[in-house]
Parts: structure tokens; C-alpha cells; sequence
């Protein structure tokens, strides 16, 4: 999967675990979807996930891994993957932008990406792809692009060098598929939480003042293929200056998560949060503490790779230094089910993750 800011790889056998230890748990909410990796792992833990996410990207990743069946898509879509990595080269919209104007991506892995994204798109319009596996082949290109980039992770700059990966050939893979069902929704998660009816309830806003669309502006570009107006040696889509999440606001995020965690409308919570955050321990557990007992795991993270190579300016060049390594992931599960929440809690701080 994609490299991303606030990934929950490490933690999520955890969640898988606290999920599980909930006896009543079979249909699961994951509100804040991101990558999806966390409604993934459920999925084939067995539960049925309804994954949301505002972002188009995301939407799409959730389309993947969460919705689209690997039973009934994976003959179309390995057919379909094959079609695209034979496609030749065509530069684009998305070579003169990233490649050319930005250096995202060497221009000629941009030329290719341009021309396999032109014939989904085409495609789509003609109404001869599955919508399902329409999003596992725009989930291997932005997996593909990925791993050939030329930047710490997020989109915000590139480097000033190319990265070694980005001298590689662009390469679609088949996306590691999950079989049955689930459901992808894109919508404001306060809407999400008031509509969706779950056993479980996984919540992980952001938590800081950077907002995904701005970090990952590139893959929203390149699922939406609207072909933005850009700005700023970034290349950013237009609409990043006027996108303002609540949850992005040290001074509107406490509302906002308040009227989300009213609005669920779930019996056990699991929520992921960081002590970098705009809301503190203290503060969380006021507000969950108005859904039943709290339990808090601390779990010792090692933070994001830019906090271990320095802070770089837009042009690539390293303008800051290294800050501390290390952070604490919360989780935080709540249930008025007092017996099954220290399950839960054991569970957590049970086995190697």
C-alpha cells in the first residue's frame, strides 16, 4: 500500500484483536479510512467493514480493499492489468505537471502513467469496466506510481536528486484483493457517524494542522483525472488553498469530534489518536467518556520518516533539523460493556503485533 502519514501498519493486529474481543462484533465502521489498511485487515479478519472517507484517493483505495470481492474481480482485473502495462508511453497532463513542472516523478514513468490513466478513463466513460475493478487498477497505478516517486512520502516537496526508486520502471501489480463483501462510502464523516449503523465504530482523524488532500494532492489529481489548475513549486490542485477540515483546526477540532462521537451510532469504539495531537489525553477521554468506560493503551511509535531525515523546503533542500524520534500512539476503547472492554484492553497488550 502507499506510503502515508499516520499509517496504522504497526498497530493494526492490535485493532484486529480489540475488534475481535467484542463478542457482538460483525459489522465494523471505519470512519476515517485513509489507505484503508486498517478496513483491509478486517475485512479478512472476517467482519464486514463499511470504510468512509471525504477524499476521492481514498475512496477509491477503499473501493479496492474494502468493496470490490477478490473472487468475483480478480480475472477481469489481472486481464485489465495486463492491457494497461502494455500500453506505450504517452506524456500528458500528468508528465508536464509532475514530471516536467514539479519533479514528483521521472518523465518517463510519467509518460507511462499518463497513458494507462487516459485508458481507464476511457474505459469508464464507454461504461465497459466493473466500477470495482475500475478502482483495483487505479489502486495498482497509484501503487505503482508510489513506489517509483521521488519524495519523502508526502507531496508536499520532492527531492532535489532523484531518488534511487525513481529511476525504476513503473510496474502494476495486482493489489492483494480480500474476498467477500463490504462497502465504500465517501462522505463527511459527521454525516458517516449520524447514518451508519455499526457494531463497531474505528475512528482516526487527523490530528494535526497538515491536511491529506494537501499531502497526497497528486493521487486525488490522478483518481479524479479532472486535471486541475496547479499551484506553487508543488504542483498542488487549486482547491488545496480553499479545503479547510475542522479536524485540521487546533481551535475547531474539539467540536467537530464531539459531534462525531455523539453521532455514532455504534455500541464499542476504537480510537486511534496521537500525543502530537490538537487534543490531549485528558480531552479525549472527556469526550468518550460520555459513551461509556474508557481504556487507554500507550503505544511507543516511531514517527514519521521526515522527522528522521530533518524538514526540507519545496525545492528538496534540507532547511531544518532532526526533532525527536519517537511519539506515543493512544488507543482508546470505549463500551458500556464493562467485561467485554477489559477483554478488549488485554487483548491489545497481548502478543507480538
Amino acid at each position: 500500500m502507499i506510503k502515508y502519514i499516520g499509517s496504522k501498519r504497526l498497530l493494526v493486529p492490535r485493532i484486529v484483536r480489540i475488534v475481535r474481543a467484542f463478542a457482538d462484533a460483525r459489522r465494523v465502521l471505519d470512519l476515517f479510512s485513509g489507505t484503508a489498511r486498517v478496513g483491509h485487515a478486517l475485512k479478512g479478519a472476517g467482519f464486514y467493514v463499511i470504510a468512509n472517507d471525504h477524499n476521492a484517493y481514498a475512496h477509491v483505495l477503499a473501493r479496492c480493499y474494502v468493496q470490490a470481492d477478490r473472487d468475483r474481480v480478480t480475472r477481469e482485473a489481472e486481464h485489465l492489468i495486463r492491457e494497461l502495462s502494455a500500453l506505450p508511453p504517452c506524456a500528458g497532463y500528468f508528465t508536464e505537471t509532475f514530471c516536467e513542472r514539479s519533479r514528483f516523478f521521472h518523465p518517463r514513468n510519467g509518460a507511462r502513467i499518463d497513458a494507462i490513466r487516459e485508458r481507464i478513463d476511457r474505459r469508464a466513460r464507454d461504461g465497459d469496466l466493473d466500477p470495482d475493478v475500475e478502482a483495483v487498477a487505479l489502486t495498482s497505478l497509484m501503487e505503482a506510481a508510489d513506489r517509483v516517486d521521488s519524495t519523502t512520502g508526502v507531496q508536499m516537496a520532492y527531492l532535489k536528486a532523484w531518488a534511487p526508486r525513481a529511476l525504476n520502471d513503473l510496474e502494476l501489480r495486482l493489489p492483494r484483493l480480500a474476498a467477500g463483501s463490504g462497502r465504500a462510502v465517501r462522505a463527511d464523516a459527521r454525516e458517516a457517524a449520524r447514518e451508519i449503523e455499526c457494531d463497531v465504530a474505528y475512528v482516526d482523524p487527523p490530528y494535526n494542522q497538515h491536511s491529506y488532500l494537501g499531502n497526497y494532492h497528486i493521487w486525488e489529481s490522478l483518481v479524479r483525472w479532472d486535471k486541475p489548475q496547479v499551484y506553487g513549486t508543488a504542483c498542488k490542485r487549486i482547491d488545496c488553498r480553499e479545503y479547510r477540515s475542522d479536524f485540521n483546526s487546533k481551535q475547531r477540532i474539539h467540536a467537530a469530534l464531539r459531534e462525531v462521537i455523539g453521532g455514532l451510532r455504534a455500541r464499542h469504539l476504537v480510537v486511534s489518536f496521537n500525543n502530537e495531537g490538537h487534543i490531549t489525553r485528558e480531552e479525549m477521554e472527556d469526550v468518550l467518556g460520555a459513551r461509556g468506560h474508557v481504556r487507554v493503551i500507550e503505544i511507543d511509535f516511531k514517527r514519521y520518516v521526515g522527522a528522521q531525515i530533518g524538514i526540507y523546503n519545496p525545492n528538496g533542500e534540507k532547511v531544518g533539523k532532526i526533532g525527536h524520534l519517537r511519539n506515543k500512539e493512544m488507543l482508546y476503547i470505549v463500551s458500556e460493556d464493562r467485561d467485554a472492554l477489559d477483554r478488549a484492553a488485554a487483548l491489545a497488550t497481548a502478543g507480538k503485533d
